[in-house]
């Protein structure tokens, strides 16, 4: 005699397959969504170690050479990239300006360029990114680079000063 009402349980439902499913696509829809972010931060990072190591490598430049500012340049042209060792930017990218006396210098307009100017000095308040030749002195150095925002773009202009 067999019973017909004993419930034969061989494997998983339709439900539990759709629920397991629906959370593994959370799951990736929130890795898809982290990961652009999380690399825009990497390269970010990147970016202001190099504008930081150039500072280094120009205040070095300076102290080797009796405190005389380099002569504008442009890439592998300046002085100071040999002792420059890059991660995001090429010394391609780099442009220095030797200014003689203050004034102001424009956004990099690009992700991929780097900016050194004499002579300027960042700015302060709303207009730190900026450089400035509002308290400089002639031993002053503002480093211009832009970082990327999530908005895409050109990204927001960031400003170091070298001394």
């Amino acid at each position: 005699m067999t019973n017909k009402n004993i419930k034969r349980e061989d494997g998983f439902t339709i439900i539990e397959v759709l629920i397991v499913l629906a959370i593994a696509g959370l799951i990736m829809l929130i890795v898809f969504l982290a990961v652009p972010a999380l690399q825009r931060n990497a390269r970010n990072t990147s970016r202001k170690s190099d504008a930081s190591s150039l500072a280094s490598a120009l205040a070095e430049y300076i102290n080797n050479n009796d405190g005389q500012l380099p002569a504008s340049c442009t890439g592998a042209a300046c002085a100071f990239i040999s002792n420059w060792k890059p991660g995001y930017y090429t010394a391609a990218n780099v442009t220095y300006t030797n200014n003689t006396s203050a004034g102001t210098m424009g956004d990099p307009k690009s992700l991929d360029n780097i900016s050194i100017g004499s002579y300027l000095t960042c700015g302060t308040g709303a207009t730190a990114e900026q450089a400035t030749g509002t308290g400089a002195s002639s031993r002053s150095v503002a480093i211009v680079y832009d970082v990327e925002t999530g908005g895409g773009g050109t990204g927001t202009e960031q400003c170091i000063t070298a001394n």
